[in-house]
């Protein structure tokens, strides 16, 4: 039996006083999130965890707030780099708003060669997760897209701007601005109906349906990627086909799994197991599709909601260097911590695990509302247990003690 996990009061608090502010009972505001009463309550008065994004999300998603405004990260960040990551979101925004195709480019743009050179930079900082860099780089970059989408190098210039705002999008993401990383999705969905592309098109609907689920939108995500998968099943054969259908069906999966139909949500992960099988380890588009992404997904699925054993399990048989990059080994590493400090006993364990994460990737440990509460978990058994040194350094980066 998995033991209960030690809640962080200041969560439960921030959920009460959002409550009241709106004048809200529990059991209408429980009914919105589709929880019982009883677990919003318990979650209130700091007595059970709300640990794991769909939870989080759905709270959040009923008091119509951000999960990181209930998680408690959205403070000033405690190192330069994460703190130009977060500042970097308001010029995100600004460039995406104005990047819009239906309206004429004002200014020149650099010839496309550069501009090439430019969208693999901002790819490399995405994979080592230095979401700073990549922030400060895709502004500029996508408003000089914009105006090249224009000239005698459009068709280029628009599979290079869906490569970008995808980009845009996941760090947008993963900075904990989903409704911005939406934003980011129908600008390269735009593009991608711009360049005729089935395959673009498929890769736009896997960047839309990620966001709709980050914005707590499950069924949403869910309809997005299973039209996209109609939609791109008879491209399969182009380039980069198959690793869009899998990336598809692991998105599928989740969105499932967060509505809670758990048959489908397995039903979808054993076809992109299936096809995973068939592309072997894939970096085509980006997309890191193979066998090793597959069970990272299944990873952070089961992570939440689901089974914290068979999670340490799948990761003592996978090898996350088969993925050279620090935006997906991040999850491997963090999802296995979450899962030890849910089974508990093996704090140590997941310890290690956590601060292997924050090493490959900062910015993104330092950010993320998945691990605010598992690290208040473990500080909390670690300050009974009088340990615990390296945990409240990483606290203390997090900002979060």
């Amino acid at each position: 039996m998995t033991p209960r996990r030690n809640a962080d009061p200041e969560v439960g608090e921030r959920i009460r006083a959002r409550r009241l502010l709106r004048g809200w009972s529990i059991r209408y505001a429980a009914s919105r999130a589709g929880v019982s009463h009883a677990t919003w309550s318990r979650i209130e008065r700091g007595r059970q965890a709300a640990d794991n994004r769909f939870m989080l999300a759905d709270i959040a998603g009923a008091l119509e707030c951000a999960p990181a405004d209930l998680a408690g990260t959205g403070v000033p960040a405690a190192d330069r780099a994460t703190a130009a990551a977060r500042a970097g979101v308001l010029g995100l925004r600004r460039a995406l708003i104005d990047i819009d195709l239906t309206e004429p480019p004002s200014e020149d743009a650099p010839p496309v060669t550069d501009l090439a050179r430019g969208v693999a930079l901002a790819d490399t900082l995405y994979r080592a997760c230095d979401y700073a860099g990549a922030a400060r780089l895709l502004p500029g970059l996508l408003r000089d897209l914009h105006t090249e989408t224009a000239g005698p190098d459009h068709p280029e210039a628009l599979r290079l701007l869906c490569d970008a705002t995808h980009i845009a999008s996941t760090v947008l993401r993963s900075l904990g601005h989903p409704a911005d990383a939406w934003l980011a999705a129908e600008r390269c969905r735009d593009a991608a109906e711009a360049a005729g592309d089935p395959v673009l098109r498929g890769f736009a609907a896997y960047g839309l349906a990620r966001a709709a689920v980050a914005c707590g939108s499950y069924q949403r995500g869910q309809t997005l990627a299973e039209r996209a998968v109609d939609d791109l099943a008879k491209h399969r054969s182009r380039p980069g086909g198959p690793e869009i259908l899998g990336s598809l069906h692991l998105v599928a999966a989740l969105a499932s799994h967060c509505r809670r139909r758990l048959d489908d949500s397995r039903e979808w992960l054993t076809e992109a197991t299936a096809l995973a099988r068939q592309t072997g380890e894939s970096d085509e588009m980006g997309m890191f599709f193979g066998p090793t992404n597959v069970d990272i997904w299944r990873m952070s699925i089961e992570a939440d909601n689901g089974d914290p054993a068979q999670v340490v399990e799948i990761a003592r048989r996978t090898d996350p260097t088969a993925i050279p990059a620090g935006v997906r080994q991040v999850f491997y590493y963090a999802d296995t911590a979450r899962a030890l400090t849910r089974l508990g006993g093996q704090d140590r364990e997941a310890i290690r695990f956590l601060l292997t994460a924050e090493r490959i990737a900062p910015q993104h440990v330092r950010t993320s509302p998945d691990l605010t509460e598992t690290v208040h978990t473990l500080l909390d058994r670690s300050r009974r247990q009088s340990g615990g040194t390296e945990l409240r350094a990483l606290c203390e980066r997090m900002q979060t003690t």
